[in-house]
Order: C-alpha cells, then sequence, then structure tokens
C-alpha cells in the first residue's frame, strides 16, 4: 500500500486536473504515481516538465533504456513496470531488449554503451572512471550527448526515489526479478 497519500479526485488541485486528464487521455488511465504527485502541484509540474524537456535530448529507444538501467539499479518495481509498460506499448521495444535494458544492455550496441553507462553514472554517484567515460564516447556519443545521458538518468534517478519511499502501489502490469510480466 502506498505510504503518501494521493488526493482523492474530488481534492485535486484544479491547476492539475489538466494534467492528469491528459495522462489519463494518454495511458488509458493516471497511472498512480501522477496522482501522487498531484498532492503537490509544483513536484507534479517539475516532473512532467522534466520528461516532456528530456523527450528532445535523445531518441525514446535510448531514453528508455536508460530509465530501464536505472530502475534496475535502483531496485524500483513500480518504475520497472512503468517503463517496460511504456517501452513495449509505446517505444516499440521488444521483451528481449527491455530486459537487456534492465541488466544493463541492449540488442543495440550503442544502446548497450549507453545503458551500462547509465547505470555506472547511478552506482558511483557520478564518479565514473576514465576507462567507462571513454567507453561511452567510444560507443559513439559526443560530450553533449553524455550530458543528457546523465540527465536522463537523474529524471529516472528522481521518480525511481519518490516511488520507492512511497512504495506506490503498482497500477500498471508489475515485472518479474527476470523482467518478465508478473
Amino acid at each position: 500500500m502506498s505510504r503518501l497519500n494521493a488526493p482523492s479526485p474530488d481534492d485535486v488541485p484544479d491547476e492539475v486536473e489538466g494534467v492528469l486528464d491528459n495522462l489519463g487521455a494518454q495511458f488509458g488511465f493516471v497511472p498512480n504515481m501522477f496522482k501522487t504527485l498531484a498532492s503537490n502541484p509544483t513536484v507534479l509540474d517539475v516532473v512532467m516538465t522534466l520528461q516532456g524537456t528530456l523527450s528532445r535530448v535523445l531518441d525514446a529507444r535510448t531514453r528508455h533504456t536508460i530509465a530501464l538501467a536505472v530502475s534496475q539499479a535502483n531496485g524500483c518495481g513500480y518504475c520497472l513496470a512503468m517503463h517496460t509498460h511504456v517501452a513495449t506499448k509505446f517505444g516499440g521495444m521488444s521483451a528481449e531488449d527491455v530486459e537487456l535494458g534492465r541488466a544493463g544492455s541492449s540488442v543495440d550496441p550503442k544502446r548497450a554503451a549507453v545503458a551500462r553507462f547509465a547505470q555506472r553514472v547511478v552506482e558511483s554517484r557520478g564518479q565514473v572512471s576514465d576507462a567507462e567515460l571513454a567507453a561511452v564516447r567510444g560507443a559513439g556519443y559526443t560530450d553533449p550527448q553524455i550530458l543528457a545521458i546523465v540527465t536522463v538518468a537523474v529524471q529516472a534517478q528522481l521518480t525511481n526515489f519518490i516511488n520507492n519511499l512511497n512504495q506506490t502501489d503498482i497500477d500498471i502490469p508489475a515485472v518479474s526479478a527476470a523482467g518478465t510480466p508478473g
């Protein structure tokens, strides 16, 4: 059971009703994470703005791969379920590539380098080695793209921390430890 209170539909602040309506239209339901974030309109705005802005920095599959790798590193069951759902339903990723993303890899060698690097960024708190930085550069990423990778990883970590703290009730198909639907 979630540990933070989400406002009831009647108590949702007016300024976030449209945001929740848009999410409902996109997903077919309003995910519990966003229901909880609705209790603080500023935090909801920060998360939504960050997600919207970062949708422009790297291609969708790379962003999904980063989110899966980081969510696995942080042990966030809610985010793993959400990113698995979004990556397969909207992102065109195969079940195999989702599972590899969680493991810090990918069917695509360039995305595999990103997944490994994103996990190392999280695990090392940003203190990656010269060799790890060289590996992601060697995969073809420029310094501006590396900044984007780190920013997407941190955005995923933000929602991981929120959902881990909250123990958000999973309202989407859960995933097992192996990455298969639970």
